[in-house]
């Protein structure tokens, strides 16, 4: 049977449903290795979020390297992506997020000489498949597919379709799966957590849901992924009771994009400043040692410097743990690509100015840490004889020593960077 090398960029959910590819296509006889040259069929999954190119580098980059290979392209397609990934290899195939379930038909005939693309937009759960974890401490599962908003800078619902929110009996049934093959991780993941089920009613039913996981008996973690503000607001309350419980990480990923209320007026964001900070504090208040990672965009269309500063002023206000900076890039056929765009100089010196404002605290932050001793999970193989594990609040702790996935160590913190925690082992 043909050998199949998977790649993945992008998000958690990305990550999730090329574990699912993977899981499908071992059980039905296709071997998957790890190694590109020994492989009959390359499957990327590409990330098209902040633009094309970037995919459309790598596309190239792999066809080069590996000109005899059958390349599967799959991931968050677009139209623009399709047919510029066709000028780079006519023979590649497509298989779009909608569709992963037919992975094994579309390697077969990748395989067999044949350029085939199954693209439609089918809404399915996908849950309680097959998988082959990157990380076999950790499970990914997705709630739900695209969101609700409407920002005119993205291109989610154009590639994901409307709102669709997966039953809670499957989702708590891939916890279960995951606990009983071995997770000690589990992440809730999608474009919005906080939007699962408002395309059935007017409240949100993640608390409902995140209260039956934690109710799982069983030891893990479970961190819970990214929620837009505007969906937030509405169940804060419910939310900081559900983060108090000792199996959920203390880790809020609330993206604000920009600090000033014209640009998020105009991105069509639905929150402002105001509401933002009001979440943030809320979460300070009831838990003092949360993290707090949120997203900017730098060089929107329009942007002022103004307007850039009062981006700034908000990170240097509500000093989060990460901030996730992105310079804009436009999406084709979004209002925002229409609009006058800032000059790439511009956005990249904002970005550096932000990169290094943020880096700062988040250095400030990480020596309040100096000193501190409890357990961290270990999610990750670090470099030269070092592991990676997460505390209680989600900080990376950087330790070395003989560890395995999955297993709980004490550590205290001596060293600290912008970006981990450094540790050392601690006998009880």
């Amino acid at each position: 049977m043909a050998k199949v090398y998977i790649q993945t960029h992008g998000c958690s959910t990305n990550f999730s449903e090329s574990e699912i590819m993977a899981g499908l296509l071992a059980n039905a006889g296709f071997e998957i290795t790890g190694d590109k040259k020994l492989s009959d069929a390359i499957i990327i999954s590409i990330c098209t979020v902040k633009g094309e190119n970037t995919a459309l580098r790598e596309i190239k980059r792999i066809t080069a390297e590996f000109p005899g290979k059958r390349l599967v392209i799959a991931g968050c397609l677009t139209n623009v992506l399709i047919k510029n990934a066709r000028k780079i290899d006519e023979n590649a195939s497509f298989i779009s997020t909608h569709n992963i379930k037919s992975i094994c038909e579309i390697v077969e005939e990748s395989v067999n000489g044949n350029a085939v693309e199954l693209l439609a937009k089918e809404n399915d759960a996908k849950l309680n498949m097959p998988k082959i974890r990157k990380n076999p401490a950790i499970g990914i599962i997705p709630i739900l597919n695209s969101c609700r908003g409407s920002c005119i800078y993205c291109s989610v619902r154009a590639i994901k379709g409307k709102l669709f929110s997966y039953p809670a009996e499957n989702i708590i049934k891939e916890a279960d799966i995951c606990l009983n093959e071995g997770c000690k991780e589990l992440w809730i993941t999608s474009q919005d957590n906080a939007s699962y089920m408002l395309e059935k009613g007017r409240s949100s039913k993640l608390p409902e849901l995140l209260k039956s996981i934690v109710g799982i008996e069983d030891k893990f973690m479970l961190r819970i992924g990214m929620m837009n503000p505007n969906n937030a607001m509405p169940i804060v309350s419910e939310m900081i009771d559900i983060y108090k419980n000792e199996k959920v990480f203390k880790f809020l990923h609330l993206p604000v994009q920009s600090g000033n209320d014209e640009i998020l007026k105009l991105m069509n964001r639905k929150y402002d400043v105001n509401s933002f900070k009001n979440i943030i504090n809320k979460f300070r208040k009831e838990i003092p040692d949360v993290t707090i990672s949120t997203d900017i965009i730098c060089g929107f269309p329009t942007e002022t410097e103004e307007q850039f500063n009062d981006s700034l002023s908000l990170i240097k206000e509500i000093r989060p743990d990460i901030v996730n900076i992105s310079r804009f890039q436009p999406r084709a056929n979004t209002k925002a690509a229409k609009m006058e765009q800032i000059h790439g100089s511009i956005t990249k010196n904002r970005s550096r100015v932000l990169t290094e404002i943020s880096s700062n605290i988040s250095r400030m932050i990480n020596e309040r840490w100096l000193g501190w001793e409890g357990a961290v999970l270990v999610d990750e193989k670090g470099k030269d004889n070092s592991w990676i594990g997460r505390n209680f609040a989600y900080k990376p702790v950087v330790v070395k020593g003989d560890f395995r996935l999955g297993q709980e160590v004490n550590v205290k913190i001596g060293k600290v960077t912008a970006y981990d925690l450094r540790g050392e082992q601690q006998t009880i």
